[in-house]
């Protein structure tokens, strides 16, 4: 480490070696010529100087960056390529100059709102450019989008723009000297960043495109998230002395570890690498495990298959070239990285420098011994307010489940009976119920008792019928059965097999009979997203695997069943709020910490029951435990931390954002009252699920031990929390 560094690099994860496009020179050459041409060189920077000049072009050498990242396309295609990263890295560049030095938020808002302007889908007419990033992307787009799909446009689109009109939240945090939490940082980095933008132009440089039917499956999210995580927490490590001391910028990941676990900066170097070579093992993962069973599933034909490898390949190249990049580029602190590295450092010798260390996720054994989890205090700021209705839910509740079939058990039926009539009333689902709607009717509490109990229910079946005998295909069959009791034109259903279908055929019916269409759809799809999110329980859980900490928090939203939370939640506004609305980054974050902090409270009450009693692995307190290395109390305290952390974010947002949502979509009275019903929704929301963990039996140890199905070896109880659900008006 030299004297100006603050840490040494660490020791990178690096399976794939790194390869250089021939045409290099020409790039250079190029790139040097179209800057110039968009006015990007000796352009005035505010203090009177300028942003780039050439040598400052030359030494940052973005022509290396794209002939390492992209080493088999063509020298046109290199050239294009090479063009659009010398355009975002000078807007990068003039945004820090023009408005996060001088906290300029409503220029800056200005600058970014035309920018969209100049990316037209069906290439029509762009407006006359004012500057040299209009200039840059208007030519830009002219010279790529003929040649991609329209798929392809909208998705590159949205990346674009998320990467630029985003930038308006690290002016923010700026501006209030705030550094995020690690869960929103990584989640909003990846938008910042630019990485999933960087994918997209994978795609154009291998000359295949991800097939549009698939785009959105999570196998193909995980491989573009995490080789967008992989490139960011890379940057983050070697930019953080120009970032954080030259530049005064607080969006960095080793400055979120520092902040957030109080630790000093060489640990969260450290910390931030175990972070990525996680994410590049879930990366390697994903495409060998999950894309062949997508593809399987879904029919992919073999040159929609052949797209998709030379796809992941691409992504894999780009993670191999970008840090060769980064080690040779003036712009970032690499002075050390030979010695640090310890090996060597040439073009062709990046396969020389793995890391020893293999992914530890796959070697704990399951039924660990844990004994009680002694709970510090958790964060919650939001009063808990109950419904007057709670007994006569707890009446309905245990008839209804009972009627289903869930607690009383028929031999031929399998799966019924999971539950004991006992169990189901110590559950006390109800009780949640009154605390997620406090001012709901008898029939809105039982009906949101219903679902609570169903969606729990399912959540224990799945283990049970599947997870033992590792059946994932049975999985598969029977998420089909239950796509097919929710008609969405309302038409009959075939005959129930079992408790989980009779349920959700009642349910479907009670509840999607009152919504339009489109309220329909939505609502199918938020319990398709669970149903998704237990095969990858299953998944995970069959390959005895801790899950990645970035994974585990994303898919944990789905397993706990947020996505049907926030559409149900929605469908009460009667959609007066539009969609746009609900679309925006404030909201989805709002919506995020909230589902957050619900699924953290429920890991810690539930960790003795998952692991001792369940052998389960899929928990966030083991996640830390992994993680950071340490025991169960520090881990428990770590996740309790995130808890807050992800409460005051929401409390945040709430106060400082969604006010300026509303007034900058210009919603009238009764829209921007529907709104904040909808905030006070999730307020109500979160203590509910807290109070239900407190009052609950079903994570006491004496109840877990007294109960003659469950122990070592029983999945009987799934300890997920229970479905949330807001009321339907």
């Amino acid at each position: 480490m030299s004297a100006d560094d603050p840490f040494d690099l660490p020791v990178f994860y690096l399976p794939y070696p790194a390869r250089l496009n021939p045409n290099v020179e020409g790039a250079r050459t190029h790139a040097r010529i179209w800057a110039k041409e968009m006015g990007m060189l000796d352009a005035p920077a505010a203090d009177g100087g300028v942003i780039w000049d050439e040598a400052e072009l030359e030494r940052h050498d973005y022509g290396l960056l794209c002939a390492y990242t992209h080493p088999d396309c063509g020298a046109e295609a290199l050239d294009l390529i090479t063009d659009w990263y010398v355009w975002v890295f000078f807007f990068d560049d003039h945004f820090l100059d023009a408005f996060k030095r001088t906290r300029d938020t409503a220029g800056a808002k200005a600058y970014l709102d035309r920018i969209g302007l100049f990316m037209p889908i069906d290439m029509s007419e762009t407006p006359e450019p004012t500057n040299p990033i209009e200039r840059g992307l208007a030519d830009l787009w002219e010279r790529t989008a003929p040649s991609m799909s329209v798929g392809w446009r909208r998705r590159f689109t949205v990346s674009t723009e998320g990467l630029l009109m985003e930038s308006l939240w690290e002016l923010a945090n700026i501006a209030a000297d705030r550094v995020a939490n690690p869960i929103e940082y990584i989640a909003m980095r990846r938008k910042v960043g630019g990485a999933p933008w960087s994918a997209g132009l994978v795609e154009y440089a291998v000359g295949a495109e991800v097939p549009d039917a698939i785009a959105a499956e999570r196998p193909l999210k995980v491989l573009r998230d995490t080789f967008a995580d992989g490139v960011h927490l890379r940057n983050d490590l070697f930019s953080y002395r120009r970032e954080v001391t030259e530049e005064g910028e607080n969006a960095n990941a080793v400055l979120v570890f520092e902040r957030f676990l109080g630790c000093a900066t060489q640990r969260a170097a450290e910390l931030v690498n175990d972070v990525l070579t996680s994410r590049l093992h879930q990366f390697e993962s994903t495409a060998l495990t999950e894309m062949p069973l997508l593809c399987a599933e879904r029919g992919v034909t073999p040159p929609e298959q052949l797209a998709v490898a030379l796809y992941a390949k691409g992504l894999q190249d780009w993670q191999a070239g970008g840090h060769e990049w980064h080690m040779r580029s003036s712009r970032y602190m690499n002075d050390a990285a030979d010695r640090v590295l310890g090996g060597p450092n040439g073009l062709g010798t990046g396969a020389a420098r793995v890391a020893v260390s293999g992914p530890r996720q796959h070697s704990r054994a399951p039924f660990r011994r844990v004994g009680p989890t002694r709970l510090p205090e958790i964060y919650m700021p939001f009063p808990l307010k109950l419904s007057p209705h709670t007994d006569a839910g707890r009446r309905h509740c245990c008839e209804w489940t009972a009627r289903m079939g869930m607690t009383e058990r028929d031999p031929l039926v399998p799966g019924s009976g999971l539950w004991t009539a006992q169990q189901l009333a110590s559950f006390d689902f109800p009780l949640c119920s009154a605390g997620i709607d406090p001012d709901g009717t008898v029939e809105e509490i039982e009906l949101s008792s219903d679902w609570l109990a169903w969606g729990t229910y399912g959540d224990d079946y799945y283990p049970v019928m599947f997870g033992r005998s590792r059946n994932l295909a049975a999985a598969v069959a029977q998420n089909r059965r239950l796509g097919r009791c929710m008609p969405l034109d309302m038409g009959p259903v075939p005959e129930a097999a079992g408790p989980l279908e009779a349920g959700l055929a009642d349910l479907w019916e009670r509840t999607a009979s009152g919504l339009e269409e489109t309220g329909r759809a939505e609502l199918r799809r938020a319990v398709e997203v669970m149903l998704e999110g237990w095969l990858w329980e299953l998944h995970t859980a069959a390959q005895n695997r801790i899950p990645d900490p970035v994974d585990y928090v994303e898919m944990r939203r789905a397993t706990f069943g947020s996505d049907m939370t926030m559409s149900l939640a929605r469908l009460t506004t009667g959609r007066l709020v539009p969609d746009e609305v609900y679309a925006s980054r404030p909201v989805r974050e709002l919506e995020n910490s909230a589902v957050d902090a619900a699924c953290l409270i429920n890991d810690v009450f539930s960790y003795q029951k998952e692991i001792e009693f369940e052998g389960e692995l899929i928990n966030s307190v083991v996640v830390v435990e992994e993680f950071l290395e340490c025991p169960k109390d520090e881990a428990v305290a770590v996740v309790c931390d995130l808890i807050r952390a992800r409460i005051e974010q929401f409390e945040l947002i709430a106060q400082a954002e969604i006010p300026v949502v509303a007034e900058e979509c210009g919603l009238e009275a009764e829209a921007r009252a529907a709104l904040d019903a909808y905030v006070e929704e999730l307020r109500n929301w979160v203590p509910a699920i807290l109070n239900w963990h407190f009052e609950t039996s079903r994570y006491r140890e004496e109840e877990l031990r007294r109960l003659p199905d469950v122990g070592p070896g029983s999945v009987s109880a799934g300890a997920r929390p229970p479905l949330p659900l807001q009321r339907r008006r």
